[in-house]
Protein backbone atom coordinates (compact mmCIF):
# COMPACT_ATOMS: atom_id res chain seq x y z
CA UNK A 1 0.00 0.00 0.00
CA UNK A 2 2.80 2.03 1.32
CA UNK A 3 4.55 1.74 -2.29
CA UNK A 4 1.51 2.59 -4.16
CA UNK A 5 0.53 5.49 -2.92
CA UNK A 6 4.48 6.63 -3.29
CA UNK A 7 4.01 5.67 -6.93
CA UNK A 8 0.51 7.88 -7.30
CA UNK A 9 2.42 10.97 -5.14
CA UNK A 10 5.37 10.91 -8.55
CA UNK A 11 2.46 10.71 -10.98
CA UNK A 12 0.22 13.76 -9.63
CA UNK A 13 3.50 15.87 -9.26
CA UNK A 14 3.71 15.54 -13.10
CA UNK A 15 1.37 19.19 -13.53
CA UNK A 16 -1.12 19.36 -16.27
CA UNK A 17 -3.13 22.33 -17.84
CA UNK A 18 -6.64 21.67 -17.45
CA UNK A 19 -8.93 24.27 -18.41
CA UNK A 20 -11.39 25.44 -15.83
CA UNK A 21 -13.76 26.60 -18.40
CA UNK A 22 -15.44 23.17 -18.86
CA UNK A 23 -13.24 20.81 -16.22
CA UNK A 24 -13.60 16.80 -16.26
CA UNK A 25 -15.65 15.83 -13.23
CA UNK A 26 -13.96 14.62 -10.58
CA UNK A 27 -15.16 11.86 -7.98
CA UNK A 28 -16.45 13.28 -4.97
CA UNK A 29 -17.89 11.98 -1.58
CA UNK A 30 -20.76 9.69 -2.08
CA UNK A 31 -23.46 10.99 0.06
CA UNK A 32 -26.06 8.20 -0.91
CA UNK A 33 -23.36 5.38 0.14
CA UNK A 34 -22.31 4.83 3.89
CA UNK A 35 -19.09 6.40 5.46
CA UNK A 36 -17.71 2.74 5.64
CA UNK A 37 -18.09 2.54 1.78
CA UNK A 38 -16.52 6.38 1.30
CA UNK A 39 -13.67 5.41 3.39
CA UNK A 40 -12.71 2.34 0.88
CA UNK A 41 -13.08 4.38 -2.29
CA UNK A 42 -11.17 7.30 -1.85
CA UNK A 43 -10.29 8.87 -5.07
CA UNK A 44 -6.59 8.76 -6.44
CA UNK A 45 -4.26 11.90 -6.54
CA UNK A 46 -5.29 14.17 -9.80
CA UNK A 47 -2.67 15.48 -12.42
CA UNK A 48 -3.74 19.04 -12.53
CA UNK A 49 -1.98 22.82 -12.66
CA UNK A 50 -2.52 24.01 -9.26
CA UNK A 51 -1.62 28.27 -9.35
CA UNK A 52 0.35 29.61 -6.56
CA UNK A 53 -1.30 31.72 -3.86
CA UNK A 54 0.33 35.53 -3.93
CA UNK A 55 2.33 35.97 -0.55
CA UNK A 56 3.90 34.30 1.97
CA UNK A 57 2.22 32.08 4.77
CA UNK A 58 2.27 30.26 8.03
CA UNK A 59 0.20 27.99 10.13
CA UNK A 60 1.21 28.81 13.90
CA UNK A 61 5.19 29.37 12.63
CA UNK A 62 5.50 26.35 9.98
CA UNK A 63 6.13 27.83 6.21
CA UNK A 64 2.93 26.91 3.80
CA UNK A 65 2.03 27.39 0.58
CA UNK A 66 -1.20 28.86 1.25
CA UNK A 67 -3.54 29.83 3.72
CA UNK A 68 -6.31 27.03 1.97
CA UNK A 69 -6.82 24.30 3.48
CA UNK A 70 -9.70 21.38 4.86
CA UNK A 71 -11.00 21.23 8.05
CA UNK A 72 -11.56 18.05 9.80
CA UNK A 73 -14.39 15.85 7.77
CA UNK A 74 -13.94 15.64 4.27
CA UNK A 75 -10.61 13.57 4.48
CA UNK A 76 -11.56 10.07 6.08
CA UNK A 77 -8.47 8.58 5.28
CA UNK A 78 -4.43 9.34 3.66
CA UNK A 79 -5.98 8.55 0.40
CA UNK A 80 -8.67 11.78 0.81
CA UNK A 81 -5.85 13.90 2.13
CA UNK A 82 -3.13 13.18 -0.57
CA UNK A 83 -6.29 13.78 -3.03
CA UNK A 84 -7.21 17.05 -2.11
CA UNK A 85 -3.88 18.14 -1.58
CA UNK A 86 -3.07 17.44 -5.24
CA UNK A 87 -6.06 19.97 -6.04
CA UNK A 88 -4.32 22.77 -4.16
CA UNK A 89 -5.03 22.60 -0.68
CA UNK A 90 -1.96 22.84 1.34
CA UNK A 91 -3.38 22.58 5.19
CA UNK A 92 -5.11 18.59 5.21
CA UNK A 93 -6.75 17.70 8.08
CA UNK A 94 -7.13 14.03 8.67
CA UNK A 95 -10.53 13.26 10.04
CA UNK A 96 -11.37 12.85 14.00
CA UNK A 97 -9.29 10.22 15.34
CA UNK A 98 -10.05 7.98 18.51
CA UNK A 99 -7.70 5.94 21.33
CA UNK A 100 -10.44 3.00 20.31
CA UNK A 101 -13.04 2.32 17.38
CA UNK A 102 -16.28 4.05 16.94
CA UNK A 103 -18.57 3.60 13.93
CA UNK A 104 -20.19 6.08 12.01
CA UNK A 105 -23.62 6.82 12.45
CA UNK A 106 -26.32 4.83 9.60
CA UNK A 107 -27.67 7.01 6.62
CA UNK A 108 -28.23 10.13 6.20
CA UNK A 109 -24.65 11.26 7.02
CA UNK A 110 -24.99 14.59 5.09
CA UNK A 111 -28.69 16.20 4.76
CA UNK A 112 -29.29 18.84 2.43
CA UNK A 113 -30.84 21.53 3.94
CA UNK A 114 -32.66 24.59 2.56
CA UNK A 115 -32.38 27.93 4.51
CA UNK A 116 -31.12 31.79 4.74
CA UNK A 117 -27.78 32.87 6.94
CA UNK A 118 -28.24 30.81 10.34
CA UNK A 119 -27.75 33.11 13.17
CA UNK A 120 -27.66 29.98 15.86
CA UNK A 121 -30.95 31.42 17.11
CA UNK A 122 -33.09 28.63 14.69
CA UNK A 123 -35.08 25.88 15.86
CA UNK A 124 -35.14 24.10 12.57
CA UNK A 125 -34.53 24.44 9.25
CA UNK A 126 -36.05 22.34 6.42
CA UNK A 127 -34.78 19.26 4.47
CA UNK A 128 -34.01 19.48 0.87
CA UNK A 129 -33.87 17.09 -1.92
CA UNK A 130 -30.77 18.49 -3.52
CA UNK A 131 -27.62 20.19 -2.14
CA UNK A 132 -27.71 23.99 -2.85
CA UNK A 133 -24.99 24.95 -0.92
CA UNK A 134 -25.95 23.63 2.83
CA UNK A 135 -25.94 20.72 4.52
CA UNK A 136 -26.60 19.04 7.89
CA UNK A 137 -23.52 16.75 9.20
CA UNK A 138 -24.62 13.25 11.33
CA UNK A 139 -21.28 11.14 11.18
CA UNK A 140 -21.02 10.67 15.43
CA UNK A 141 -17.27 11.11 14.75
CA UNK A 142 -16.21 7.79 13.51
CA UNK A 143 -12.78 6.44 13.86
CA UNK A 144 -10.90 2.89 12.86
CA UNK A 145 -8.79 1.34 15.58
CA UNK A 146 -5.59 3.58 16.30
CA UNK A 147 -3.29 0.88 14.46
CA UNK A 148 -5.02 1.36 11.65
CA UNK A 149 -4.93 5.65 11.87
CA UNK A 150 -1.50 6.01 13.47
CA UNK A 151 -0.03 3.91 10.35
CA UNK A 152 -2.49 5.87 8.08
CA UNK A 153 -0.73 9.13 9.21
CA UNK A 154 2.62 8.09 9.03
CA UNK A 155 2.36 6.84 5.33
CA UNK A 156 0.47 10.40 4.56
CA UNK A 157 2.92 12.93 6.10
CA UNK A 158 6.03 10.84 3.89
CA UNK A 159 4.11 11.62 0.43
CA UNK A 160 2.96 15.17 0.98
CA UNK A 161 4.68 17.28 -0.90
CA UNK A 162 6.95 20.79 0.33
CA UNK A 163 4.64 23.72 1.45
CA UNK A 164 1.92 21.43 2.60
CA UNK A 165 0.95 20.32 6.11
CA UNK A 166 -0.59 17.40 8.16
CA UNK A 167 -3.10 17.95 10.54
CA UNK A 168 -4.58 15.35 12.44
CA UNK A 169 -7.92 16.46 14.78
CA UNK A 170 -8.20 14.34 17.82
CA UNK A 171 -10.74 13.25 20.32
CA UNK A 172 -11.83 11.41 23.54
CA UNK A 173 -13.86 8.47 23.47
CA UNK A 174 -16.02 9.01 27.15
CA UNK A 175 -16.44 5.48 29.12
CA UNK A 176 -18.68 4.75 31.88
CA UNK A 177 -17.70 6.45 35.29
CA UNK A 178 -14.68 8.73 33.62
CA UNK A 179 -14.30 12.63 34.94
CA UNK A 180 -13.33 15.20 33.42
CA UNK A 181 -9.16 13.79 34.06
CA UNK A 182 -9.69 10.65 32.67
CA UNK A 183 -11.49 12.57 29.23
CA UNK A 184 -7.92 14.83 29.31
CA UNK A 185 -5.16 11.67 29.62
CA UNK A 186 -7.63 9.78 26.66
CA UNK A 187 -7.28 13.57 24.56
CA UNK A 188 -3.80 13.96 25.53
CA UNK A 189 -2.88 10.20 24.36
CA UNK A 190 -4.26 10.41 21.17
CA UNK A 191 -2.58 13.80 20.19
CA UNK A 192 0.80 12.03 21.45
CA UNK A 193 0.08 9.13 18.63
CA UNK A 194 -0.37 11.66 16.37
CA UNK A 195 2.61 13.65 16.46
CA UNK A 196 4.54 10.05 16.80
CA UNK A 197 2.78 9.32 13.45
CA UNK A 198 3.97 12.76 12.13
CA UNK A 199 1.21 15.04 12.60
CA UNK A 200 2.56 18.57 11.51
CA UNK A 201 -0.35 19.99 13.48
CA UNK A 202 -2.56 18.72 15.99
CA UNK A 203 -6.25 19.41 16.58
CA UNK A 204 -8.41 18.74 19.49
CA UNK A 205 -11.89 18.26 18.32
CA UNK A 206 -13.90 20.68 21.00
CA UNK A 207 -17.43 20.51 19.11
CA UNK A 208 -19.53 18.68 17.98
CA UNK A 209 -23.08 19.39 17.77
CA UNK A 210 -24.19 15.28 16.94
CA UNK A 211 -23.15 13.34 20.41
CA UNK A 212 -24.40 15.17 23.26
CA UNK A 213 -21.72 14.05 25.70
CA UNK A 214 -19.15 16.28 26.88
CA UNK A 215 -16.17 15.51 24.42
CA UNK A 216 -18.21 16.62 21.71
CA UNK A 217 -19.37 19.83 24.26
CA UNK A 218 -15.94 21.29 25.76
CA UNK A 219 -15.54 24.88 24.20
CA UNK A 220 -19.12 25.19 25.61
CA UNK A 221 -17.34 24.29 29.36
CA UNK A 222 -13.87 26.55 29.75
CA UNK A 223 -12.79 24.62 32.73
CA UNK A 224 -13.14 21.15 31.06
CA UNK A 225 -11.40 22.61 28.25
CA UNK A 226 -8.73 24.31 30.17
CA UNK A 227 -7.63 20.98 31.81
CA UNK A 228 -8.04 19.23 28.85
CA UNK A 229 -5.99 21.77 26.54
CA UNK A 230 -3.06 22.01 29.22
CA UNK A 231 -2.61 17.70 29.24
CA UNK A 232 -2.65 17.48 25.29
CA UNK A 233 -0.12 20.63 25.60
CA UNK A 234 2.29 19.25 28.04
CA UNK A 235 1.86 15.58 25.74
CA UNK A 236 2.87 17.13 22.57
CA UNK A 237 5.67 20.12 23.70
CA UNK A 238 6.17 22.77 21.27
CA UNK A 239 4.16 21.08 18.21
CA UNK A 240 1.24 23.36 17.13
CA UNK A 241 -1.74 23.18 18.54
CA UNK A 242 -4.92 23.98 17.23
CA UNK A 243 -8.57 23.64 19.24
CA UNK A 244 -11.72 22.99 17.11
CA UNK A 245 -14.66 25.33 17.93
CA UNK A 246 -18.49 26.07 17.13
CA UNK A 247 -21.15 28.85 17.42
CA UNK A 248 -20.08 30.89 20.54
CA UNK A 249 -22.96 33.34 20.98
CA UNK A 250 -21.54 36.30 23.08
CA UNK A 251 -18.08 38.36 23.91
CA UNK A 252 -18.51 36.96 27.46
CA UNK A 253 -18.66 33.77 26.41
CA UNK A 254 -15.69 34.07 23.94
CA UNK A 255 -13.81 35.70 26.61
CA UNK A 256 -14.55 33.35 28.88
CA UNK A 257 -12.90 30.51 26.48
CA UNK A 258 -9.75 32.27 25.60
CA UNK A 259 -8.96 32.80 28.91
CA UNK A 260 -9.15 29.30 29.84
CA UNK A 261 -7.77 27.61 26.93
CA UNK A 262 -5.51 30.97 25.49
CA UNK A 263 -2.31 30.33 27.06
CA UNK A 264 -2.12 26.38 25.98
CA UNK A 265 -3.30 26.57 22.49
CA UNK A 266 -1.75 27.84 19.10
CA UNK A 267 -5.06 28.66 16.97
CA UNK A 268 -8.44 28.18 16.99
CA UNK A 269 -10.43 27.24 14.11
CA UNK A 270 -13.98 27.92 14.04
CA UNK A 271 -16.77 27.30 13.00
CA UNK A 272 -17.34 24.35 13.42
CA UNK A 273 -21.59 24.27 12.54
CA UNK A 274 -24.38 26.02 13.74
CA UNK A 275 -26.62 23.00 15.05
CA UNK A 276 -30.65 23.18 15.06
CA UNK A 277 -33.16 20.50 14.00
CA UNK A 278 -33.64 19.47 10.32
CA UNK A 279 -37.52 19.25 9.20
CA UNK A 280 -38.68 17.25 6.65
CA UNK A 281 -42.38 17.60 5.85
CA UNK A 282 -44.12 16.48 9.28
CA UNK A 283 -41.45 14.63 10.52
CA UNK A 284 -38.41 15.53 12.11
CA UNK A 285 -35.20 13.78 10.10
CA UNK A 286 -32.09 12.41 13.18
CA UNK A 287 -35.16 11.28 15.53
CA UNK A 288 -35.33 14.89 16.40
CA UNK A 289 -31.81 15.41 17.46
CA UNK A 290 -29.91 18.54 16.48
CA UNK A 291 -27.53 18.19 13.90
CA UNK A 292 -24.85 20.57 12.39
CA UNK A 293 -25.36 22.44 9.36
CA UNK A 294 -22.54 23.50 7.48
CA UNK A 295 -22.21 25.68 4.09
CA UNK A 296 -22.91 28.82 2.98
CA UNK A 297 -25.77 28.98 5.00
CA UNK A 298 -23.29 29.67 7.90
CA UNK A 299 -20.56 31.90 6.04
CA UNK A 300 -21.70 35.53 7.66
CA UNK A 301 -22.34 33.95 11.44
CA UNK A 302 -18.38 32.03 11.29
CA UNK A 303 -17.29 35.87 9.62
CA UNK A 304 -18.79 37.32 12.41
CA UNK A 305 -17.45 35.06 14.89
CA UNK A 306 -13.56 35.09 13.22
CA UNK A 307 -14.07 38.82 14.09
CA UNK A 308 -15.10 38.81 17.45
CA UNK A 309 -11.95 36.38 18.33
CA UNK A 310 -9.21 38.12 16.58
CA UNK A 311 -10.07 41.20 17.84
CA UNK A 312 -10.23 39.53 21.85
CA UNK A 313 -7.10 38.30 21.12
CA UNK A 314 -5.25 41.28 20.02
CA UNK A 315 -6.97 42.81 23.06
CA UNK A 316 -5.50 40.37 24.75
CA UNK A 317 -2.05 40.21 22.96
CA UNK A 318 -2.39 36.74 22.73
CA UNK A 319 -0.31 34.72 20.50
CA UNK A 320 -3.23 32.76 19.00
CA UNK A 321 -4.08 32.36 15.74
CA UNK A 322 -7.52 32.23 14.04
CA UNK A 323 -8.40 29.72 11.47
CA UNK A 324 -11.87 30.51 9.34
CA UNK A 325 -14.19 27.63 8.50
CA UNK A 326 -17.87 27.88 7.61
CA UNK A 327 -18.79 28.84 3.90
CA UNK A 328 -16.05 29.38 1.84
CA UNK A 329 -16.55 28.78 -1.59
CA UNK A 330 -14.87 31.58 -3.69
CA UNK A 331 -12.24 34.03 -3.78
CA UNK A 332 -14.24 37.10 -1.82
CA UNK A 333 -15.29 34.79 1.20
CA UNK A 334 -11.08 33.81 1.60
CA UNK A 335 -10.83 37.75 1.43
CA UNK A 336 -13.70 38.28 3.95
CA UNK A 337 -12.64 36.05 6.59
CA UNK A 338 -8.74 37.34 5.88
CA UNK A 339 -9.70 40.89 6.26
CA UNK A 340 -12.14 39.64 9.75
CA UNK A 341 -8.58 38.35 10.97
CA UNK A 342 -8.30 35.05 10.08
CA UNK A 343 -4.85 33.70 9.40
CA UNK A 344 -6.10 30.83 7.34
CA UNK A 345 -9.36 29.79 5.57
CA UNK A 346 -10.49 26.10 5.15
CA UNK A 347 -12.69 24.69 2.74
CA UNK A 348 -15.25 21.69 3.71
CA UNK A 349 -18.34 21.85 1.77
CA UNK A 350 -17.60 23.55 -0.84
CA UNK A 351 -14.77 20.90 -1.78
CA UNK A 352 -16.76 18.17 -1.03
CA UNK A 353 -18.90 19.29 -3.87
CA UNK A 354 -17.10 21.03 -5.65
CA UNK A 355 -13.17 19.53 -5.54
CA UNK A 356 -11.90 22.00 -8.00
CA UNK A 357 -12.87 24.59 -5.46
CA UNK A 358 -8.94 25.73 -4.48
CA UNK A 359 -7.77 26.08 -8.08
CA UNK A 360 -10.69 28.24 -8.95
CA UNK A 361 -9.91 30.53 -5.45
CA UNK A 362 -6.12 30.62 -5.95
CA UNK A 363 -6.81 31.75 -9.89
CA UNK A 364 -9.18 34.54 -8.53
CA UNK A 365 -6.34 35.83 -5.99
CA UNK A 366 -3.84 35.70 -8.83
CA UNK A 367 -5.45 37.64 -10.94
CA UNK A 368 -6.67 39.93 -8.26
CA UNK A 369 -3.24 40.24 -6.97
CA UNK A 370 -2.22 41.50 -10.75
CA UNK A 371 -4.68 43.79 -11.07
CA UNK A 372 -4.23 45.54 -7.49
CA UNK A 373 -0.49 45.72 -8.19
Amino acid sequence: MVIRRLRRRKRYKRNVQISMTNPPSLPVYDRFQSYDWNYEHAPDPVEIEVPEMPGKWDICGLSVDSPLGVPAGPLLNGNWCLYYASLGFDVVTYKTVRSRARACYPLPNLQPVACAQLTGDETEVSAATDMTGSWAVSYGMPSREPSIWRADVEATRKQLGAGKLLSVSVVATVQDGWTIEDLAVDYAKCAKWAVDSGADIVETNFSCPNVSTCDGQLFQQPTDAQLVAQCVRSAIGEVPYVAKIGHVPTSEAAGELLQAIGSSIDALAMTNSVATQVRDGDSLVFDGQRRGICGAAIRDASIQQTRLFAKLIRERQLNIQVIGVGGIQNASDVIAYLTAGAKACHVATAAMVDPYVAVRIKRELARHSGNSG
